[in-house]
């Protein structure tokens, strides 16, 4: 994060803007608007802009900035003129100061941004950009201001109207954001924004005197290969809302960056030979924090139901009574091998696909050979990496042709996905050539010579 967003209370102090024209104008209506005392510093100033500065208490001051002028007495400075030599001056004068200032177009010089807003005050909304895309900026709002219903702001007003009694019944602040989470999700919201305010008055006084304590919850959250946008709509509400979330080493930080900030995050990732924590311990965590009341992400790669052990956890769950619910995710071998253009079925290469663990038990894969070695099938191996040459080795024992196509997807889905193609008998010499690392996903089949054609994601 480049930039720290901050929302500041502006009432009745006084903010300069140096420069007289159209920009400082546009500026000038923004502070005004936040109730700040808007003064002026600049040769000529525009009608309009002087009118601002008359209605808000401020001041015009007609003469040009110069060189030692004393800036510490404003809350904030904006240079607006049209020449970047004045702009940079006032810069460094407010950095001598410690002053906040914003020089208009000059990122280099700006101490803080003024974002694109969406006023539904009470609620403000700001979209930054750091200086790098204002249009851009722009144009999310626009999006978002079809979405943001203007009844949100009295919503707002509302919700404040009512917090110090809200907080006076439910002292513990994660109860009290649950009891304002479901109140928002009730028709107290629908109420508000058709102003019927004695309607809402009476459902949320009938909310605090029902108000119980909550019981915690597990929500078993499929986290996809790693594209963040893989993710379901359903997961990213629950990732939101969860008051803890257990993660794992597939778990990629685009995706961590999306669940609530302030949610605890414990990591029990699992790497071969190396367990953060074992399973056993991840299920009484999981049944800790849900008999605390708390609501529980235990985010997983991929798909917890393939692969993930999601059904040894949601077992422990129900043996201790607590309520889950399971959302899947797409699992490696769906989205690793659309983002490599590997189709795992087509009509003229593969009617069947079968799902693998390459997990070694005793130094080697114990797999059904004889039934893996089956014309127009794809087999997907994951967590093979390692036994990778001894499952290619018995594969071709068994009769499966030594030129069959392989492909390893390395991170697939991720922007540092890396597809590496062979066949049975050259693959595993492969790995350490193109330096492949875990997580990899195995692809083996005729399918895989599709590749060529079919490939999407590296193009760009």
């Amino acid at each position: 994060m480049d930039i720290f967003p901050i929302s500041l209370k502006l009432q009745q102090q006084p903010c300069l803007i140096v420069g007289g024209g159209h920009i400082a104008y546009r500026k000038a209506l923004l502070l005004a608007k936040a109730g700040a005392a808007v003064h002026v510093l600049a040769p000529e100033i525009d009608a309009n802009l002087l009118e601002i500065v008359e209605q808000s208490g401020g001041e015009y001051q007609q003469a040009a900035y110069r060189e030692g002028l004393p800036l510490r007495n404003y809350r904030l400075v904006i240079a607006a003129t049209d020449d970047s030599v004045v702009n940079q001056a006032v810069f460094v004068a407010c950095e001598s100061d410690n002053v906040l200032v914003n020089s208009v177009d000059d990122p280099p010089h700006c101490r803080f941004m003024v974002p694109a807003i969406i006023d539904r005050s009470p609620l403000v909304v700001s979209i930054a950009t750091n200086g790098a895309s204002p249009v851009l900026a722009r144009q999310i709002r626009t999006q978002l201001e079809a979405s943001i219903p203007h009844g949100m702001g009295k919503l707002a007003e509302f919700s404040g109207k009512w917090r110090a009694a809200v907080k006076a019944k439910i002292a513990n602040p994660d109860e009290r954001r649950i009891f304002w989470e479901d109140l928002y999700a009730s028709p107290l919201k629908e109420q508000v924004f058709n102003d019927n305010v004695a309607e809402a008055d009476r459902l949320i006084e009938q909310a605090l005197i029902e108000w119980t304590k909550p019981k915690g919850e597990v929500y078993l959250v499929g986290a996809g290969p790693g594209d963040p946008e893989l993710l379901t709509l359903k997961a990213l509400r629950l990732m939101q809302q969860a008051d803890v979330v257990i993660y794992d080493r597939l778990v990629s930080p685009a995706i961590m960056e999306l669940c609530r900030r302030d949610a605890e995050k414990v990591y029990v990732g699992k790497a071969r030979s190396n367990h953060a924590v074992p399973q056993e311990g991840i299920n009484a965590l999981l049944v800790k924090y849900a008999q605390q009341g708390k609501r529980v992400c235990r985010l997983k790669g991929g798909d917890p139901f393939i692969f993930g052990r999601g059904g040894e956890e949601i077992q422990e769950l129900f043996a201790a009574g607590v309520a889950f619910q399971v959302v899947p995710g797409i699992t490696a071998a769906s989205g690793c091998s659309a983002y490599a253009g590997i189709p795992l079925t087509h009509r003229d290469y593969a009617q069947s696909v079968r799902f693998l663990t390459g997990h070694l038990k005793e130094g080697s894969p114990e797999l059904p050979w004889n039934e893996l070695v089956y014309q127009n099938q794809t087999l997907v191996l994951y967590m093979g990496l390692v036994g990778l040459e001894s499952i290619c080795e018995k594969l071709i024992e068994h009769g499966q042709r030594p030129d069959m196509p392989v492909a390893l997807i390395s991170k697939g889905t991720t922007p540092e996905q890396k597809v590496v193609v062979g066949t049975l008998a050259d693959i595993a010499s492969k790995v350490s050539e193109y330096q492949i690392q875990a997580p990899t996903l195995t692809i083996i089949g005729d399918v895989v010579s599709l590749r060529d054609q079919l490939q999407w994601h590296e193009r760009g």
